[in-house]
């Protein structure tokens, strides 16, 4: 997401070759192209299971580990669009890309009510996520329903703040805020992804307000959150 911190743990041959490339130099600006996977599609399954809209990461921050493996900080920077993709050229994907800039016009005055409302449904959404995990230790721990909501209720502690995103009122606040908030919360791939793509500042911050909102009810409700369909698929046999 644009603006957001992504730390990587890089283990992959060729995610490792990727690394050294932009360390030496031999891929230019530090940067790279992230992309996500399709659900029900694999890394492997080709540029078919990727989708069209992806970020920029810029590299900020590399710690190389004792085994070859590295530890990497970067930030989001720019959308872009794939055009073309080339799995031959290099031993991790090369792609000629199109930039996706937002599209201008929309009035800070317009705005200023929906980064509020944006910035509520955060607080709500870290509340409940904080709420939820005091209450999944407490029963980790032997605790009865009514020991761990006698601690829930106990513990004080301030309103969670929505990441910064520039200064008061600034037009590229509230372009950033949504994809802020969206990396800083577990939203369902689709919701991201729509996020991501979507190039109105304003009805991204509708997009985000609703699934911060939505995925807050389930959370307290059902007490569960998003996962990707991958983290439940099974091993087929052509028997």
């Amino acid at each position: 997401m644009p603006g957001a911190p992504l730390p990587l743990h890089i283990f992959e041959p060729r995610y490792r070759q990727l690394t050294i490339d932009l360390v030496t130099g031999a891929v230019s600006g530090k940067q790279f192209g992230v992309v996500a996977v399709r659900e029900g599609w694999g890394p492997d399954d080709g540029p078919e299971g990727l989708h069209e809209v992806g970020c920029t990461a810029e590299l900020r921050e590399v710690r190389r580990l004792p085994d070859g493996r590295f530890d990497v900080l970067t930030v989001g920077d720019r959308r872009f669009r794939l055009l073309d993709v080339d799995d031959t050229t290099a031993p991790y994907l090369v792609a000629n890309v199109e930039w996706v800039p937002d599209i201008e016009g929309d009035d800070p005055a317009e705005l200023e009510p929906l980064e509020r409302a944006a910035r509520a449904a955060h607080r709500r959404y870290c509340t409940t996520a904080r709420t939820y995990r005091r209450r999944a230790d407490a029963e980790a721990g032997g605790a009865t329903d009514l020991e761990a909501d006698a601690e829930v209720a106990a513990v004080e502690e301030p309103e969670e703040e929505a990441p910064p995103a520039g200064g008061e009122h600034e037009p590229a606040a509230a372009a950033v805020l949504a994809h802020l908030l969206a990396a800083d919360c577990l939203l369902p791939l689709g919701d991201r992804q729509e996020i991501l793509e979507q190039t109105c500042p304003k009805k991204r911050l509708e997009l985000v307000s609703h699934a911060m909102a939505r995925e807050a009810e389930l959370l307290g409700r059902l007490h569960a959150v998003w996962a990707p369909t991958a983290k439940f698929a099974v091993p087929s046999s052509d028997n």
